[in-house]
């Protein structure tokens, strides 16, 4: 009989470790390819092991063992769990945000990794009362499975067994205001306040804890990943910006447990473009600004301002994406032109929505003196003159401009433009092309409308 154990255990241990060697070579290693030759590792053995640490049931020596330390001689004594598979599907393949920006959504994805360990340790704990069909793992992905839980109704008899073993009561708090130290009251609305917080010190974090309620989101405070009093994720955010807090006027008797704050509450970041709810969900900034909090939308402008221009003078705008992409679509075109330095020497603008965009661009455009190459792709209704004088323009493309009937004939007279492309305009466009405009470039051999000074 003892034999039979030892082989069941010696067994066990192999195929484990068999695993462990499997999904290292699956995810840490270069994959060779006849065709494509080789491509990088998906992962790091760091970003592995804390999936594999982030899984609730994987085994882990008893005693002070560091799940830290992600090297291969620490990994080799753990046993991947029973998520392990699913969180590494959901991280190369995560969902993706308005941007569609892969490389973005598996950073956040690693970011809330904790709150996704949470939520397996509760449909662990809870499975069993789960309906059949909801009991496989792999039917959620993260975001899902968080929903799925937060509406989840547990039986009654079970809730009467979880109130009598319960040692203390909950205390609702009551608050006085919306101030906290390390929190400054910068704006109050018709229907919203805003909380403003900046600065890297011990009274700016106390003050995110408290406005996001110490992440206890079941108790109707936030799920930001600001808000635990030992998150190390405040220092990212705050470095890079301050954060906005907004908080209902009326809390219509909602109110966090914890803070007596309002449950409607959000959190804004602008430096990495994201807008959330209490439960940490993108919100549709432009609808909220529009017809919830119309009179945010002006205290805001200077915030996107503020990101509209890059390193190098570069402006490049994926509408609606962008933080300029959502300034245009809050403030209108002429707006940002009146707000960009004259400085700009790389304008760009893409429309990558489904949205049909035709504007008359401004004669402010002309202001840009400085300006090497203009794309306007699928935005253009007109251009003014004012485009001849951009002296050091080099590149003008203006793809996709089904509404663009004709062009200035002072692009003709740009001697330093060497560029004109106009792919996928409207047919008429071509056989109104000013003689200024066929003479600098060589319009019959480029068919295709991608013109050569």
């Amino acid at each position: 009989m003892k034999d039979v154990r030892l082989n069941n255990l010696l067994r066990n241990i192999i195929l484990e470790n068999s695993r462990l060697d499997v999904l290292i070579d699956k995810y840490t290693k270069p994959k060779k390819d006849a065709d494509k030759g080789t491509s990088k590792a998906l992962m790091g053995l760091d970003i592995l092991g804390q999936i594999i640490f982030a899984d609730p049931t994987t085994k882990k020596p008893q005693g002070d063992f560091d799940t830290t330390n992600y090297s291969l001689e620490n990994l080799k004594n753990v046993q991947p769990g029973q998520y392990v598979n699913w969180l590494l599907k959901n991280f190369e393949k995560p969902l993706l945000d308005d941007t569609g920006d892969l490389s973005r959504a598996r950073s956040l994805f690693m970011e809330d990794l904790f709150k996704v360990t949470e939520d397996l340790v509760k449909f662990t704990k809870y499975k069993q009362y789960f309906p059949v069909e909801n009991r496989d793992i792999n039917k959620f992905t993260p975001d899902t499975l968080f929903t799925f839980l937060n509406n989840f109704e547990l039986p009654e008899r079970v809730k009467e067994k979880l109130k009598k073993s319960e040692v203390k009561k909950e205390i609702r708090k009551e608050r006085k205001g919306f101030e906290h130290p390390g929190g400054k009251v910068e704006f109050v609305g018709n229907d919203y306040t805003v909380i403003k917080i900046e600065g890297d010190n011990d009274k700016s974090r106390d003050a995110a804890c408290w406005y996001g309620g110490y992440y206890h989101h079941e108790k109707g405070e936030s799920r930001w990943c600001t808000s635990p009093e030992n998150s190390n994720y405040f220092r990212n955010y705050i470095k890079d910006g301050p954060l906005y807090v907004i908080l209902a006027n009326d809390d219509a008797g909602k109110v966090g447990q914890s803070t007596g704050l309002p449950q409607e509450r959000y959190q804004f970041h602008f430096p990495s473009n994201q807008f959330m709810d209490r439960l940490d969900h993108s919100i549709n900034l432009i609808d909220f600004l529009n017809n919830k909090a119309p009179d945010l939308k002006e205290y805001f402008k200077p915030e996107f301002a503020n990101g509209l221009v890059e390193r190098g003078n570069k402006v490049d705008i994926s509408y609606p994406n962008s933080s300029a992409g959502k300034y245009i679509a809050l403030y209108g075109f002429e707006e940002l032109i009146q707000n960009l330095p004259d400085s700009v020497t790389e304008f760009g603008f893409v429309n990558k929505s489904s949205d049909k965009l035709a504007f008359d661009i401004p004669a402010s455009i002309g202001k840009f003196k400085q300006l090497t190459m203009l794309q306007l792709d699928g935005i253009v209704k007109s251009l003014p003159d004012e485009v001849g004088s951009l002296s050091n323009l080099f590149m003008l493309v203006l793809s996709n401009n089904k509404d663009l009937k004709s062009l200035p004939a002072s692009i003709g007279r740009l001697d330093n433009l060497v560029v004109l492309n106009l792919m996928g305009c409207n047919p008429k466009l071509f056989s109104t092309l000013p003689q200024e405009v066929q003479d600098q470039f060589d319009t019959e051999s480029h068919a295709e409308q991608f013109y050569l000074h």
